[in-house]
């Protein structure tokens, strides 16, 4: 049985048949956030279905690329399409691309997922950069042997997103009069949205939003040591007393409504990072 580094060693080996780019910032767009790839300037694009031990995405909205091209000057390589635990992907497979990313040459990941909002000072449409998360799909990406090539056994995770980048979001959305939250990022494994009593449980535990990724990629992220900065589109408001049914085509339109604000800050973002 192949080892996990041969996997992603086999899986880089197929790409760089078609590319020699080493880009140091990988890009990651959830439901109905595809637009920034619009922004990218294409060198290539690389089904997953292509590439040796990719997952294929079964999300509608994901579609289930890799793109390599230029986004405000800078190398990157976008995933157009994530993968969840819903799906009935391991953990491991849900993060198999970001591995991949990091020997592509990635030093920093920006995240972006749709998540409802549970903070009662945030409404739908809101963008918020995340400061923090928690854990509650009950299971780790780092569960099981561990490659000390790839990264440490016991992975500190008292910074799993970069304060350095939080304040430079937080400075292009200043810059360009874009509002922007910041909060705790929960999630919880789906597909079925949760009841009133579950968004209590949320808040109460320090949860400003939450959704069903995310946490996985970061913490794979944070493992193989690079920078990670995330955003979340609000696209529904998680409100116990006053909770509505929503629908997947609701939370895909507030997404592309709100989706320009959050790619005008993640572009900008993009085109100040210093390495």
């Amino acid at each position: 049985m192949q080892t996990l580094r041969q996997r992603i060693e086999e899986s880089t080996a197929f790409i760089r048949k078609y590319t020699r780019s080493v880009p140091p910032v990988g890009i990651i767009l959830g439901t109905g956030l595809g637009g920034l790839v619009k922004e990218i300037k294409k060198d290539l694009e690389v089904d997953y279905q292509r590439i040796p031990h990719f997952p294929i995405s079964t999300v509608e909205s994901h579609h289930g690329r890799l793109i390599f091209g230029r986004l405000a000057g800078k190398k990157v390589v976008a995933m157009q399409g994530r993968f969840h635990s819903y799906e009935k992907y391991s953990m491991q497979q849900i993060t198999f691309p970001v591995r991949v990313m990091k020997f592509l040459g990635v030093r920093t990941l920006l995240i972006s997922n749709a998540a409802g909002a549970l903070n009662p000072h945030f409404v739908g449409g809101d963008i918020m950069i995340i400061s923090d998360h928690i854990n509650l799909l009950g299971d780790n990406p780092l569960i099981g042997p561990n490659d000390e090539s790839l990264g440490p056994r016991f992975p500190d995770m008292s910074e799993p997103y970069s304060k350095r980048l939080i304040k430079l979001a937080e400075e292009v959305a200043l810059d360009l009069k874009v509002k922007v939250q910041k909060g705790v990022y929960a999630a919880m494994q789906g597909p079925n949205l949760e009841t009133r009593a579950e968004y209590r449980f949320l808040r109460t535990i320090g949860a400003d939003a939450i959704g069903m990724s995310t946490i996985p990629e970061t913490i794979v992220s944070v493992h193989m040591g690079m920078e990670v900065l995330g955003f979340s589109i609000l696209t529904d408001e998680c409100f116990p007393d006053s909770l509505k049914p929503v629908s997947l085509e609701e939370v895909i339109a507030v997404a592309k409504k709100a989706e320009p604000r959050m790619t005008a800050v993640m572009k900008e973002t993009v085109r100040r990072l210093k390495f």
